[in-house]
């Protein structure tokens, strides 16, 4: 029996008649075949360039936050600082990580089970599964005093993980900046959780009274206290979620060791 000749098969299929359904089949296979494998490889290529550019878009708009943040100008020049202090903290201890990282990646830690905590339904209100153990965050200090921390926060969306950063003053009660990073929600609804005029409407909102109640929430209409931010028209699932994602990270599961550990001077 001759061995299959992959030439005489094809040169056998390109004599076929183009209305021959059996051309046809095996034309569209080889096509979809071909696509598929281009768009595979494609894909691995450019993954690493995709996460940079992510991760690049992410720092430009956390810069652009800092930038526009009222009074940081001032609170730079008054303590000499030309920068933030970045520091990778352990959510379980709310110190400074003991673990080594060469290059912190938040949403690699989430996923990886040596590195983050599955969170019980009860636990999950932000609907992100697990919740990972490491965070990068950014702190200003005048001395010894808490003048300013930058969070990283993210929640399932209606359509999308949703990514932001949440400034605090150094009461770390005191909203001084939210910045919607990444999202992928509908567009001119949803969405416009990423539009400059509706992320204005954080600054000076507080998270807890003074019981330390967390009390910050996105409510449907208009916000009427300082405790409330209006929410989007059309957007209820998505409002929410936002909501959800605050209640979660400034919450015990999120950055309440953290917090705590900047309040002692233990951080």
């Amino acid at each position: 029996m001759a061995e299959p000749n992959p030439i005489a098969w094809w040169r056998r299929l390109l004599a076929l008649p183009n209305e021959s359904r059996g051309k046809m089949l095996a034309m569209a296979f080889l096509v979809a075949a071909v696509s598929s494998l281009t768009v595979s490889i494609a894909a691995v290529v450019l993954q690493p360039q995709i996460d940079a550019n992510k991760a690049a878009e992410r720092q430009a708009k956390l810069d652009a936050m800092i930038a526009d943040l009222p009074g940081l100008a001032d609170i730079l020049a008054e303590t000499g600082a030309d920068t933030l202090e970045t520091i990778i903290v352990d959510l379980t201890t709310g110190l400074v990580a003991e673990a080594a990282f060469e290059a912190f990646d938040f949403a690699a830690i989430a996923a990886d089970p040596e590195t983050s905590t599955e969170l019980s339904d009860d636990q999950d209100i932000a609907g992100i599964i697990r919740r990972p153990n490491y965070a990068e965050i950014h702190v200003l200090k005048a001395g010894r005093q808490v003048e300013l921390v930058i969070l990283p926060i993210y929640a399932a969306g209606y359509q999308s993980t949703i990514r932001a950063f949440l400034a605090l003053r150094g009461d770390l009660n005191t909203v001084a900046g939210l910045v919607v990073t990444e999202q992928g929600e509908t567009p001119g609804l949803g969405a416009n959780i990423a539009t400059p005029a509706w992320q204005a409407l954080w600054p000076g909102k507080k998270l807890a009274d003074d019981d330390g109640t967390l009390k910050l929430a996105v409510v449907r209409g208009q916000g009427t206290t300082e405790y409330e931010v209006d929410g989007i028209t059309g957007a209820t699932r998505t409002s929410t979620a936002v909501g959800d994602m605050i209640a979660f990270w400034m919450g015990p599961n999120g950055y309440a060791k953290v917090f705590e550990a900047l309040r002692t001077g233990a951080l």
